[in-house]
């Protein structure tokens, strides 16, 4: 039954600097080629950036990893041309059901309601993940992401106009530069500890084993989370189905464990048949045993080196917000940094990039800790806390939204965000500036279609109820389009109009993320044109 998946190994190439010896000056350097490192590579290179990407490894993860992913990251993934093969391949879910000993005392629907392009969540290995992604920098962008495998950065250096590095590779070491860095090398970032940054939080005095099981069994495809089951008791368990019939099942083991030992077959085995009976026939794919930490560091930006992921916040794995947020950290940066590039916004834009998400990482904290302390209680008034909600739950539906089992992730709105305009009219619904767009069906010369993908291409946007608005405004060199609903777009179910408050006249203007960053009730070219300055920095 062992999963026949075939980890693929990249082939290490002397690159033509090492060889001649002269030091380059590259546009982008990336450091690390996981989730979020190719993430950086995939948006660079969509926008015409060239990038180098470089890694001290030369395959995928090993084990599932980051292996659920929510709305959001996979309407990015979808935009860098990864979503639907990933989507395709997954289990999807949006169920999540919590239960005490054997009962179940609560459940939610992380999307209630229909239309939308893009599940609430799915389930896939890193592995595959990765891979897809690679392929895909290798199919649309080979002459612009130069892979560069068993290439392990061991100094770094800012300067005023570049970033000095040394790589140590199997032929030596040689020196290069760039003009931008993304630290993307994950929780132990060597690069994080060059640049003396260090990480305000703390871990967390308890520890869970992962073991990614083979086998066939008859849980359907929810996220199912138990406190004290009769299999494990006094502590907590986790189950997800992922794809190639692989269970992910996450077993509290307290702190007073020995790592290497519960990660032995004859200590998880007996765990597993515990749980599932002597006769369900399974095999172990990968075992491994993490800590919770949440930490993060209090800027994502040193001189011209950008920190990214586990690389600058740490969270527990019980809400899916580790490479999830690391997606939207990238999302966040690439525009910004292309623009920069371009002469088109100036210096300080960049610095936004650590503003809007030191925020959301700090909102991602809050959340993880509170589901860990829930999780895990730390002292006998938590405790009993807990075991309140619990007792509760089973009855009264107000205790329910208490039990914190890991609250999913979703995105972070930057509400208080520098670059968004301040509403001047009132509105309804939840598209305030610094939220993501949602999602709507829509129909464009004829073929259904989706209102994000149509938003998709790394430019500002406006979004007008007036047929009349014209085709593009220029705004200081910037081109923003104009996207009108009747005239360029058809509002195929009516939702557009409810999910966006869609008054006659009514004007949204989309950041290249897809994050609103203003909104006025008519088509007005001078509010416009001072919001996307503000929106730039440039106000």
């Amino acid at each position: 039954m062992l999963n026949t998946y075939q980890y693929p190994e990249f082939d290490y190439i002397q690159s033509e600097e090492q060889k001649s010896g002269d030091v380059k000056r590259h546009k982008a350097v990336i450091i690390g080629s996981g989730p979020i490192g190719l993430t950086t590579a995939l948006d660079f290179a969509k926008q015409g950036i060239p990038v180098v990407v470089l890694d001290d490894n030369n395959t995928v993860s090993i084990g599932s990893r980051a292996v659920c992913y929510a709305k959001r990251p996979l309407e990015i993934m979808d935009r860098l041309g990864v979503g639907e093969r990933m989507i395709e391949k997954s289990v999807e879910w949006k169920v999540g059901k919590v239960f005490r000993d054997e009962e179940l005392v609560y459940q939610f629907d992380l999307l209630p309601e229909d239309d939308h392009k893009i599940p609430a969540f799915i389930n896939l290995q890193q592995y595959y993940l990765e891979e897809y992604m690679i392929d895909e920098c290798k199919k649309q962008y080979g002459d612009l992401i130069d892979f560069r495998w068993k290439s392990k950065v061991i100094s770094i250096k800012n300067n005023d106009d570049h970033v000095k590095m040394q790589v140590e590779t199997p032929d030596g070491v040689y020196g290069m530069e760039a003009e931008y860095v993304v630290a993307c090398d994950g929780a132990n970032s060597d690069t994080r500890k060059m640049l003396g940054l260090d990480f305000e939080g703390h871990f967390f005095q308890d520890r869970f084993l992962i073991a990614d099981v083979v086998m066939k069994a008859d849980f359907p495809a929810e996220r199912w989370f138990w406190f004290n089951p009769p299999f494990h008791r006094n502590q907590s368990v986790l189950l997800h189905m992922q794809a190639d019939d692989v269970w992910r099942i996450d077993f509290q083991l307290g702190w007073d464990c020995d790592p290497e030992e519960e990660k032995k077959p004859e200590k998880v085995i007996p765990r597993l048949k515990e749980m599932l009976g002597d006769d369900v026939e399974f095999e172990l794919e990968w075992v491994s045993v993490y800590q919770f930490a949440c930490r993060q560091l209090q800027d994502f930006k040193c001189g011209r080196v950008f920190i990214a992921g586990d690389a600058a916040h740490q969270v527990s794995p019980f809400g899916a917000r580790g490479a999830n947020t690391g997606v939207q950290d990238i999302d966040n940066l690439t525009w910004k940094l292309k623009l920069v590039m371009d002469g088109k916004a100036p210096e300080k834009l960049l610095d936004t990039y650590s503003e809007e998400r030191v925020f959301a990482a700090a909102d991602n904290l809050l959340n993880s800790t509170r589901s860990t302390d829930f999780i895990t209680p730390k002292s006998p008034i938590s405790k009993a806390f807990r075991d309140a909600v619990l007792d509760l739950a089973s009855d009264y539906e107000f205790a329910r939204p208490l039990v914190n089992s890991g609250r999913l992730s979703t995105p972070t709105p930057y509400l208080n965000s520098s670059l968004n305009t301040p509403d001047s009219d009132s509105f309804d619904g939840k598209m305030k500036p610094g939220t993501n767009c949602a999602d709507a069906p829509v129909t464009v010369n004829g073929q259904d279609g989706w209102l994000l993908n149509q938003m998709n291409d790394s430019r500002f946007k406006l979004i007008s109820f007036n047929a009349d608005a014209p085709k593009t405004l220029n705004v200081n060199g910037i081109e923003v389009e104009v996207i009108a609903v009747g005239r360029d777009l058809q509002d195929r179910k009516g939702l557009l109009k409810e999910r966006y408050d869609g008054q006659d006249g009514t004007t949204y203007l989309i950041r290249p993320d897809q994050h609103v960053a203003a909104r006025w009730r008519q088509f007005d070219e001078s509010n416009i044109e001072q919001a996307v300055k503000r929106a730039i920095a440039a106000a």
